[in-house]
This record gives structure tokens, C-alpha cells and sequence, in this order.
């Protein structure tokens, strides 16, 4: 069996799991005061969702193909994710109008 990279720690996990828990939170308080854009953001938030899961499930398929370890295959199928709930972390803490 092939090992390509290490899998990601404990604590890049809690990140990523606080992280989202605070992306959900801003993203609740913005859609609660503005109901009229609610719908529409809604989607974007599912379609932006449903393209970093089956990226990551492309990753993940890759990674398993050609032999890696299941923490690696682990890492790759939530690469997007992370990599989303980054960005949405960073764009979510800016202050309006910045």
C-alpha cells in the first residue's frame, strides 16, 4: 500500500469543526435580517455545497485508487470543504463595507 502525504491532525479537525459551527451562525443571522434575499442564497449556499462534496469525492476516489492510506483518502475528500469554510470564515469576519 502506497502512503502519499500524511493525514491532518486532531486539531485542524476542531478548527474546521469551529470553523463551520461559525460560518452556519453568520450566514443564519444574515439570511434572519434579510428575508426578501433569503431564497436566493439559500441557493447559492446548497449549489456551493454540492460542488466542494463531489469534488472531494473525486479526491477521495483518486486517492483510494491508487493505494493511499484512509486518513489520506480522509484529507482529500475534505480538502473543498475546508478549503470553502475557510474562505466563508475569512469573508464572514471582514467588516461590511471593507
Amino acid at each position: 500500500m502506497r502512503r502519499r502525504g500524511r493525514g491532518a491532525d486532531p486539531f485542524s479537525y476542531g478548527l474546521f469543526a469551529w470553523q463551520t459551527g461559525w460560518v452556519f451562525a453568520l450566514r443564519s443571522a444574515e439570511l434572519w435580517t434579510e428575508p426578501a434575499k433569503a431564497q436566493a442564497r439559500l441557493t447559492e449556499y446548497a449549489l456551493e455545497k454540492q460542488k466542494a462534496f463531489a469534488e472531494g469525492a473525486m479526491k477521495a476516489g483518486a486517492a483510494a485508487m491508487v493505494g493511499s492510506v484512509p486518513e489520506v483518502v480522509l484529507a482529500a475528500a475534505l480538502a473543498p470543504s475546508r478549503k470553502r469554510v475557510r474562505a466563508n470564515a475569512r469573508k464572514l469576519a471582514k467588516p461590511k463595507g471593507v
